[in-house]
């Protein structure tokens, strides 16, 4: 009786084989993560102090702390409770969206981002790219220094060539 309960339990534990490889698997993952550090934002020059790091993706994707961008850049940014709806306006430009939705409207016109806000610890994250063409702005994330550049119309860093980011 006891080696048919056995057997059947052995079934369903996995082997110590596979339990040292997911510690090891696990260990390695977490040294990479607590050893990393985190994309930096530099907008027209200028380090951005953000309490949520910005979300890049391998295939060259950022994300942005919508409220602390926004304001780096000279643009204000309301939350209508009622709606849900972020309003980011930057001289006479205006981007309006909600978290979780594609559809947005850029200057009154209805647009559909390539991808919708969403949120990290409480802050609004946005694709650089929506960002980008609302505002004019450029934005590049620099693997190789670990932050992402944003350069917005009209402003001259000191330093760079007017055409450089």
């Amino acid at each position: 009786m006891r080696s048919i309960v056995s057997r059947q339990l052995s079934e369903f534990v996995p082997s110590g084989r596979l339990i040292a490889a997911t510690t090891a698997t696990a260990l390695v993952a977490s040294l990479a993560f607590v050893l990393s550090t985190p994309a930096t934002i530099i907008v027209d020059g200028q380090r951005v102090a953000a309490d949520v790091a910005p979300v890049t993706t391998a295939d060259g994707g950022t994300y942005l702390p919508l409220r602390a961008m926004a304001e780096a850049a000279g643009a204000q940014t309301a939350y209508d409770h009622a709606t849900g709806e972020i309003v980011v306006r930057r001289g006479t430009d205006v981007l309006a969206l909600r978290p979780g939705t594609t559809a947005a409207r850029s200057n009154g016109h209805r647009i559909t981002l390539a991808h919708a806000p969403f949120t990290v610890h409480g802050r609004i994250m946005v694709a650089g790219a929506t960002l980008a063409a609302a505002f004019g702005s450029t934005v590049r994330y620099d693997a190789k220094h670990g932050r992402v550049i944003v350069r917005t119309p009209g402003v001259v860093v000191a330093g760079a060539a007017d055409d450089q980011p």
